[in-house]
């Protein structure tokens, strides 16, 4: 088995988070529904009810960030995958590389806009470093491009394209 098969064995779906609205706490589910184009049934940004809703370009869908930033950050700031407010925590593949790439989370598709770097908001509604600690490792913005049910287990699975052809 490859290198890169190995680890995609390996990686999958930790946490689910939404919030119905701007600045309220994230809620962790053991599953969500992913609607194209529109994000996590749900939460804030499926309803353009998000702090950055307004905001031109794609990668408003949903967010994911690695389990194993927020565990780097204990010793720093503590943060927990909601306090993040990231949509999707995920353990064993990093999420810079799937860039202009697309995924699998369950039956699922998303494809992988641009780096989700901090901003001064998260620090707002968390503590001071957050966004310093964050800068570079902030995790995923993407985009629904085929929808369905994600689940706390689900395996991520990155694709050679939206064909669904495993890397």
């Amino acid at each position: 088995m490859s290198e890169i098969s190995s680890k995609v064995i390996k990686a999958r779906v930790e946490g689910l988070f939404i919030a119905s609205r701007a600045r309220e706490p994230l809620v962790s589910r053991v599953q969500v529904t992913a609607l194209v184009g529109r994000g996590l049934e749900g939460d804030r940004y499926c309803y353009r009810r998000g702090s950055f809703s307004h905001w031109p370009g794609q990668g408003r869908d949903v967010t994911l960030i690695e389990a194993e930033v927020l565990a780097a950050l204990a010793a720093s700031c503590a943060i927990t995958g909601a306090q993040a407010r990231r949509n999707i925590v995920t353990r064993g593949l990093e999420m810079n590389a799937l860039v202009g790439r697309f995924l699998r989370l369950g039956e699922v598709v998303l494809y992988g806009v641009r780096r989700c770097e901090p901003c001064p908001h998260l620090e707002q509604l968390t503590r001071p470093g957050v966004m310093a600690a964050l800068v570079g490792r902030g995790g995923l913005r993407a985009d629904i491009v085929e929808g369905g049910v994600i689940r706390v287990g689900d395996v991520l699975t990155p694709l050679a394209s939206r064909s669904g052809l495993p890397v």
